[in-house]
Protein backbone atom coordinates (compact mmCIF):
# COMPACT_ATOMS: atom_id res chain seq x y z
CA UNK A 1 0.00 0.00 0.00
CA UNK A 2 2.73 2.26 0.76
CA UNK A 3 4.39 1.57 -2.38
CA UNK A 4 1.05 2.53 -4.20
CA UNK A 5 0.76 6.03 -2.14
CA UNK A 6 4.00 7.18 -3.25
CA UNK A 7 3.60 6.08 -7.26
CA UNK A 8 0.83 8.01 -6.55
CA UNK A 9 1.88 10.73 -5.25
CA UNK A 10 4.68 10.83 -7.58
CA UNK A 11 2.68 10.68 -10.80
CA UNK A 12 0.67 13.94 -9.29
CA UNK A 13 3.97 15.63 -8.40
CA UNK A 14 5.30 15.25 -12.18
CA UNK A 15 1.65 16.36 -13.73
CA UNK A 16 1.62 18.93 -11.13
CA UNK A 17 5.06 20.28 -11.84
CA UNK A 18 5.13 20.05 -15.81
CA UNK A 19 4.83 22.75 -18.43
CA UNK A 20 1.66 24.83 -17.96
CA UNK A 21 -0.51 24.37 -20.96
CA UNK A 22 -3.32 27.10 -21.87
CA UNK A 23 -7.08 25.95 -21.12
CA UNK A 24 -7.89 27.56 -24.65
CA UNK A 25 -7.07 27.45 -28.02
CA UNK A 26 -6.15 30.52 -29.91
CA UNK A 27 -9.40 30.23 -32.56
CA UNK A 28 -10.35 33.87 -32.30
CA UNK A 29 -7.78 36.25 -33.91
CA UNK A 30 -6.89 39.96 -32.79
CA UNK A 31 -10.26 42.00 -32.78
CA UNK A 32 -8.60 44.73 -35.23
CA UNK A 33 -8.23 41.56 -37.45
CA UNK A 34 -12.20 41.61 -37.82
CA UNK A 35 -13.17 43.47 -41.01
CA UNK A 36 -10.45 42.38 -42.87
CA UNK A 37 -11.47 38.67 -42.38
CA UNK A 38 -15.19 39.44 -43.43
CA UNK A 39 -13.43 41.33 -46.46
CA UNK A 40 -11.84 38.18 -47.38
CA UNK A 41 -14.98 35.99 -46.85
CA UNK A 42 -17.19 38.03 -48.87
CA UNK A 43 -14.44 37.50 -52.33
CA UNK A 44 -14.11 34.13 -51.57
CA UNK A 45 -17.68 33.47 -50.79
CA UNK A 46 -18.62 35.16 -53.73
CA UNK A 47 -15.61 32.86 -55.69
CA UNK A 48 -16.73 29.59 -54.15
CA UNK A 49 -20.97 30.19 -54.12
CA UNK A 50 -20.82 29.47 -50.22
CA UNK A 51 -22.08 31.37 -47.55
CA UNK A 52 -20.67 32.85 -44.77
CA UNK A 53 -20.90 32.19 -40.94
CA UNK A 54 -20.04 34.87 -38.36
CA UNK A 55 -19.05 33.35 -34.85
CA UNK A 56 -18.95 36.16 -32.51
CA UNK A 57 -17.15 35.42 -29.59
CA UNK A 58 -13.86 35.15 -27.99
CA UNK A 59 -10.74 33.09 -27.04
CA UNK A 60 -11.31 32.83 -23.50
CA UNK A 61 -15.36 31.40 -23.54
CA UNK A 62 -15.46 28.08 -22.95
CA UNK A 63 -18.88 27.73 -25.25
CA UNK A 64 -16.88 29.57 -27.96
CA UNK A 65 -14.34 27.02 -27.39
CA UNK A 66 -16.62 24.11 -27.67
CA UNK A 67 -18.54 25.19 -30.35
CA UNK A 68 -15.40 25.56 -32.46
CA UNK A 69 -14.72 22.10 -31.22
CA UNK A 70 -18.32 21.03 -32.39
CA UNK A 71 -17.75 22.96 -36.09
CA UNK A 72 -14.80 20.61 -36.88
CA UNK A 73 -15.71 17.45 -35.87
CA UNK A 74 -16.24 14.10 -38.49
CA UNK A 75 -19.72 14.93 -38.78
CA UNK A 76 -19.45 19.09 -39.20
CA UNK A 77 -16.18 19.44 -40.65
CA UNK A 78 -17.68 18.38 -44.22
CA UNK A 79 -20.97 20.49 -43.71
CA UNK A 80 -19.17 23.44 -43.00
CA UNK A 81 -16.49 23.37 -45.67
CA UNK A 82 -18.51 22.62 -48.29
CA UNK A 83 -20.99 25.28 -47.24
CA UNK A 84 -19.25 28.06 -45.59
CA UNK A 85 -16.91 30.48 -45.10
CA UNK A 86 -16.03 30.48 -40.88
CA UNK A 87 -15.55 34.16 -39.95
CA UNK A 88 -14.26 34.15 -35.99
CA UNK A 89 -15.00 37.79 -34.82
CA UNK A 90 -13.58 38.18 -31.36
CA UNK A 91 -15.47 41.00 -29.31
CA UNK A 92 -12.67 41.37 -26.93
CA UNK A 93 -11.57 40.10 -23.51
CA UNK A 94 -13.79 38.53 -21.22
CA UNK A 95 -16.64 40.97 -21.98
CA UNK A 96 -18.00 42.95 -24.94
CA UNK A 97 -15.97 45.86 -25.88
CA UNK A 98 -14.97 45.25 -29.54
CA UNK A 99 -16.35 44.95 -32.65
CA UNK A 100 -19.69 45.95 -31.32
CA UNK A 101 -20.24 47.70 -34.95
CA UNK A 102 -20.40 44.44 -36.68
CA UNK A 103 -22.17 42.81 -33.62
CA UNK A 104 -24.83 45.51 -34.54
CA UNK A 105 -24.85 46.12 -38.37
CA UNK A 106 -25.67 41.77 -38.50
CA UNK A 107 -28.17 42.11 -35.69
CA UNK A 108 -26.17 40.17 -32.98
CA UNK A 109 -27.37 40.97 -29.32
CA UNK A 110 -24.26 40.19 -27.89
CA UNK A 111 -25.49 40.72 -24.06
CA UNK A 112 -27.65 37.02 -24.74
CA UNK A 113 -24.47 35.78 -24.76
CA UNK A 114 -21.64 34.38 -26.95
CA UNK A 115 -20.91 32.58 -29.07
CA UNK A 116 -23.27 33.92 -31.44
CA UNK A 117 -23.26 33.07 -35.46
CA UNK A 118 -24.75 35.13 -38.18
CA UNK A 119 -25.64 33.57 -41.68
CA UNK A 120 -24.69 36.07 -44.97
CA UNK A 121 -25.01 35.06 -48.43
CA UNK A 122 -22.26 34.70 -50.75
CA UNK A 123 -22.96 38.51 -51.72
CA UNK A 124 -23.01 39.47 -47.82
CA UNK A 125 -26.91 39.83 -47.45
CA UNK A 126 -27.66 39.17 -43.78
CA UNK A 127 -30.02 35.64 -43.75
CA UNK A 128 -29.80 34.92 -40.11
CA UNK A 129 -28.55 36.09 -36.64
CA UNK A 130 -29.18 34.40 -33.22
CA UNK A 131 -31.47 36.27 -31.62
CA UNK A 132 -31.64 34.32 -28.05
CA UNK A 133 -28.40 32.92 -27.14
CA UNK A 134 -29.13 29.87 -28.92
CA UNK A 135 -25.52 28.56 -28.57
CA UNK A 136 -24.40 30.53 -25.28
CA UNK A 137 -25.00 27.15 -23.25
CA UNK A 138 -22.41 25.17 -25.91
CA UNK A 139 -20.65 23.11 -23.00
CA UNK A 140 -24.57 21.23 -22.38
CA UNK A 141 -25.37 20.75 -25.96
CA UNK A 142 -24.46 18.38 -28.30
CA UNK A 143 -23.01 18.14 -31.73
CA UNK A 144 -25.67 17.39 -33.12
CA UNK A 145 -26.87 21.03 -32.41
CA UNK A 146 -24.27 22.20 -34.98
CA UNK A 147 -25.06 19.62 -37.05
CA UNK A 148 -28.66 21.00 -37.34
CA UNK A 149 -27.62 24.30 -38.04
CA UNK A 150 -25.02 24.06 -40.59
CA UNK A 151 -27.41 21.66 -42.08
CA UNK A 152 -30.37 24.56 -42.06
CA UNK A 153 -28.39 27.42 -43.21
CA UNK A 154 -26.09 25.05 -45.70
CA UNK A 155 -27.06 26.64 -49.39
CA UNK A 156 -29.54 24.37 -51.43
Amino acid sequence: MKIFKFLALAALLAVSTGPARSATRDIYPAPAQAKADLAAALKTAAATHKRILLDFGGNWCPDCQMLDLYFHDATNRPILEANFVLVHVNIGTTGVNANLDLAQQYEVPLNKGVPALAVLSEDGKLLYSQKSGEFEAMRRMESSAVTQFLTQWKRR
